[in-house]
């Protein structure tokens, strides 16, 4: 198991696992949050929020000075102290907003397909749907490269929907609330993948990975890291993982950020002193 000093690198969900389910308090993880500042580890949001919405929530974690993965790793935001990075301030994977929405309408209007996306209502809608407040509704809105949608049809129309979406060069992917459209290829588990490297590639070393997350669209992410807290989620969708290890994976009894709280206390020793 690693310990507080080696090189840990962390990545986490926010809703359902950082994040409370319904509140979005994060208060249960505040001790471990404190501890690995004080570490020096960095703590990677890796989220299907906006970049928009995540900035907020950075400076209201203390994470501000660490790159984040937004739009379930369609966007990579990088911070001011990576400026001197090539892919500074942002790296994009995928189809950008307008051409997913494009592909969407069209997809409406010649299968009669019934579901709704951000693009097709305004912040109260959205605030009702997501719990957010209509600010926040607001942020939630701006997207660059993926679209949430409320699935009103069937599951057979659902599958068919999702083939026509591979024809065109994107994906469906489930997340804790929503199904997400994005460019094929994009996953959490990509931007991962991407970052760690930079990581390893910027510090000359490679980081042992902790990957936290509750829904479907968490998997990419947890199959690629090298310990893997599978948070308790508040659906009925089956979250298998190709490695099971016990000294791989774990998966929690509790929810949200209990349940991070509980994963990381499971992983990480507080030194490496015997």
């Amino acid at each position: 198991m690693p310990y507080l000093d080696n090189s840990l690198l962390i990545f986490t969900d926010l809703d359902g696992s950082l994040l409370d389910h319904d509140d979005y308090s994060w208060k249960p993880a505040q001790g471990w949050l404190t501890r690995l500042a004080e570490h020096q580890v960095p703590v990677v949001i890796t989220t299907s929020k906006t970049a928009a919405e995540v900035t907020a929530l950075q400076q209201a974690l203390n994470l501000t000075d660490v790159p984040f993965i937004a739009e379930n790793g369609a966007v990579i935001a990088l911070p001011e102290s990576w400026g001197d990075h090539l892919a500074w301030p942002r790296k994009v994977f995928g189809a950008e907003y307008g051409e997913i929405r494009k592909i969407i309408d069209a997809l409406r209007l010649r299968y009669d397909f019934e579901c709704r996306g951000f693009g097709d209502v305004d912040a109260a809608q959205v605030a009702d749907w997501t719990g957010l407040q209509p600010d926040e509704a607001r942020l939630a809105m701006a997207r660059e490269g993926s679209e949430p949608l409320v699935w009103f049809g069937d599951e057979r129309d659902l599958k068919r929907f999702e083939g026509y979406l591979n024809q065109e060069g994107l994906m469906l992917t489930r997340g804790g609330r929503f199904w997400h459209v994005m460019g094929a290829g994009v996953s959490k588990g990509q931007a991962v993948q991407w970052l760690a490297g930079e990581y390893r590639r910027l510090r000359g070393h490679p980081m042992v990975t902790i990957g936290l997350g509750d829904g479907p669209n968490d998997l990419s992410m947890l199959e690629a890291v090298d310990h893997a807290v599978v948070i308790r989620g508040h659906h009925d969708q089956p979250m298998p993982l190709a490695n099971e290890q016990h000294d791989r994976v774990f998966r929690t009894t509790l929810y949200g950020p209990q349940g991070w709280k509980q994963g990381l206390d499971h992983f990480i020793h507080k030194s490496g002193q015997a």
